[in-house]
Parts: C-alpha cells; structure tokens; sequence
C-alpha cells in the first residue's frame, strides 16, 4: 500500500494493501477502497462507495455516496480474467452510479475520459469506451462494447444497446432506446429512438461556424435521399463537402460497425 502522506483517509474507512493514494486524495468513512486500485491527486472518495478491482482514477476525479467502481462485468462470457477500468480526470461520478471492468474478449479495459458527468443510478457497463465532457444524465444504461465519442450527452432513463457507437456531439433525448449508431451531432429522440435532426444547440454552444452548421443541415438531408445505401450516400458526400464536420460524420458512417444507423426521418 502507498499513500501519499497529503492524502487524508477517514479512519473509518477500508484501504487494503497494495492501493496507491494520491497527494490531495480524500476517502470518507465507510468506504472501501480494493487493493488494486489506483487514486489519482485530488481524488475525493466521499463516504459508503466501493472502488475496487484494477481500477485508476485520474486527478481530482470524484465518486458520491454508494457508487460502485470497478466491479466484475455483468457478462456470463466473463471467467474471472484480469481487466480493468480507467476513469479520467475530474469526472464526476454521482450516487448509486454502476461501472465495471472490462471482459477479456471485449480488449480488458473499460475507459471513461476526462471532465465527464455520470449523474445517480446511470450504468457504465463492460468495455465501454467513453470519450471526454460526455454527460450521462439520471439512470441511463449504456450497454456492453458501447462506445461514445466526446461531448455527448444521453437523457435520462434512456438505454443504449450494446455495441452502438455514438458520434461526438451527438445528443439522445430522455426516454430513448437506441439500437443503433448515431451520428455525430445527431439528435436523438422516442422511445424507439430515431434520428430526428442536429443538436442545433450543441453545436452553437461550442461555437461551430453558421457555414459548418450549415453544411451539416445539408449532409443530413443529403443521408436521407438520393440514389444508393445510407453508406453510399455518405461516400459520395465526403466527396463533395469540403467542411470539416461533414468530414467527421463521413468518417463515423464509413467507419467499422457492429450495427446499423439511425436514419433521418
């Protein structure tokens, strides 16, 4: 066991052998901490959560009362191999909060980046890969494999199905299941989720030029007529945009997948 001796650990609480504690980092009562993981500088480990498992989490990071992080997978393919989860830094992990380690057919390692927002009851589930600023609002579940690119933001009591990519940018609406990929700046809504437009306001917010916006009303009405598949169809457009945000929607749809697309109504 290594803790840094800035760290302060409540004398209530289970650090086991092995754990390393950061400088700055906090542990509350009641908590446990397993002997393999890892806290970063800052980390603040509030009272009654279990962080256990081959777990790191990065600088300044912090996990509410009752969340469980780095637990086994829910996978019945899971045999007890060695995987791990990575959480970046400063994301926020709120109460009842779900995570678990990766599965050795699906990489080994479950990664959420830096600056997210996992809110209370939501479930990260094995191998996941989740990018940077990602909002998971009020017990959302993203399934197995799921992986989500930066800036998305997934409404509350909505599902994602395992395996589905979700573009950077993207938005899914509150009560949406979604089975399959969403395009980046995608919005995303119903109960059996489509695609339903841009996330107009997400892209102003971080300041996207008019003419990129633009461009990207445009590749969407491009994706929902004309000659060919939807794949076709986005080839043919990364041949005539010269937007680099259409670019990065081409990319996505081109890209490997798992599963299909939501379309443009």
């Amino acid at each position: 066991m290594t803790i840094d001796p800035t760290a302060l650990i409540h004398g209530m609480a289970v650090v086991e052998d092995g754990a390393v504690i950061g400088p700055g980092a906090v542990v509350g009562p009641f908590s446990i901490i397993g002997p393999e993981v890892t806290l970063g500088a800052g980390v603040r480990i509030d009272s009654h959560a279990v962080v256990t498992g081959w777990t790191e989490l990065g600088d300044e990071a912090r996990v509410f009362p009752f969340a469980s992080v780095g637990e086994i997978p829910q996978d019945m393919k899971y045999q007890g191999e060695r995987t791990r989860l990575d959480v970046g830094a400063r994301t926020c992990i709120r109460e009842h909060v779900t995570m678990h380690a990766g599965t050795g057919r699906g990489g080994g390692v479950t990664r959420v980046g830096e600056d997210c927002l996992l809110m209370a009851g939501c479930h990260i589930a094995h191998d996941c890969q989740i990018g940077n600023r990602v909002i998971i609002v009020n017990n959302s579940a993203i399934a197995g494999h799921c992986v989500l690119e930066d800036d998305v933001i997934v409404g509350g009591l909505s599902g994602v199905h395992q395996r589905v990519r979700v573009g950077q940018g993207a938005i899914i609406g509150a009560l949406s299941m979604v089975t399959n990929d969403v395009v980046p700046y995608g919005l995303v809504q119903g109960p059996r989720a489509e695609l339903d437009g841009l996330n107009i306001v997400g892209l102003k917010r971080r300041g996207v030029p008019r003419a990129d916006i633009q461009a990207l009303r445009v590749a969407l009405l491009t994706l929902k007529q004309g000659e060919g598949t939807f794949v076709e169809r986005a080839e043919r457009l990364g041949e005539e945009t010269d937007s680099d945000y259409v670019h990065r929607m081409v990319s996505f749809i081109t890209g490997a997948s798992d599963r299909n697309f939501l379309v443009p109504r």
